[in-house]
């Protein structure tokens, strides 16, 4: 996924977008995610839903598979937000914030309103902001993100840092699927002894063959005369277009507008 996500990067069709266009549009809606509500986020995931999807042509089943990673961790978190409990004896006090509930020897179990009403905020926010996310991911090239990065006076060592970090993702995860494949076929996923024992030595042959490559990255880049700053050649070839300007524009201030107004009447 990793690898297709990076690909999908490179070859979706606001490409040749200025880069930095891309991030401060999704800056500015990741920030009027977190200070509006329900609502405008609602209206905010499905217009990037169009922006990744219809205009940079993400194919919509990997775009919606991102997405439901994000509402799978919401899920985990739900009975936590919406299940509570009390003593018989106190059920006469949480009855107004009880939607459903049923007795269980002692204790009254039931769904609060309150948890249910958290529950659905947060769905919204989070999801809003991961669709922010994978708009940048999806349509802007990690190596540009670190080129606005140091533009913008970002410390070099932490650009390096995540260029390294990026490269090695790739290297970790194409490690861990060769091992995989070499166990498989050979059958070391047949019981759940062998599974467990295959899955430790893939976690240690990962980790030697990961410190290993690295091992073998800082020789060749001292050999070639590294001097602690590595350099990404950019075409800056960019085409700014006037079209998608006006309308990331009019629509921010629409949000913007809908979030004062919310925030007036108080809904």
């Amino acid at each position: 996924m990793t690898l297709q996500i990076d690909t999908l990067a490179y070859t979706n069709r606001l490409r040749q977008l200025p880069p930095e266009h891309k991030l401060l549009f999704a800056i500015t809606l990741l920030i009027i995610t977190y200070c509006s509500r329900a609502p405008i986020q609602l209206l905010i995931t499905v217009w990037l839903g169009i922006w990744t999807v219809i205009y940079a042509r993400i194919p919509a089943l990997i775009y919606f598979r991102l997405l439901f990673i994000t509402i799978g961790f919401w899920l985990t978190s739900l009975p936590a937000f919406v299940v509570s409990g009390v003593g018989l004896s106190n059920v006469s006090l949480v009855q107004p914030d009880v939607w459903q509930g049923v007795t269980w020897g002692n204790y009254y179990l039931y769904l609060s309103l309150h948890g249910i009403q958290q529950a659905s905020a947060m769905a919204a926010r989070a999801i809003a902001s991961t669709a922010c996310i994978y708009f940048i991911i999806l349509t802007v090239p990690f190596t540009e993100i670190l080129d606005v990065l140091r533009r913008v006076g970002c410390p070099p060592l932490l650009t390096e840092l995540l260029l390294l970090m990026y490269r090695f993702i790739f290297v970790l995860l194409r490690t861990a699927s060769e091992i995989w494949t070499a166990q498989q076929s050979r059958g070391g996923y047949r019981t759940w002894r062998l599974w467990m024992k295959s899955l430790g030595l893939l976690v240690g042959q990962l980790l030697r063959r990961t410190l290993e490559n690295y091992r073998q990255v800082s020789q060749t880049l001292a050999s070639r005369g590294f001097t602690g700053d590595f350099r990404v050649w950019h075409s800056r070839r960019y085409k700014p277009s006037r079209r998608y300007c006006l309308e990331a524009l009019f629509g921010c201030a629409v949000l913007v507008a809908l979030t004062g107004w919310q925030y007036v009447v108080g809904v």
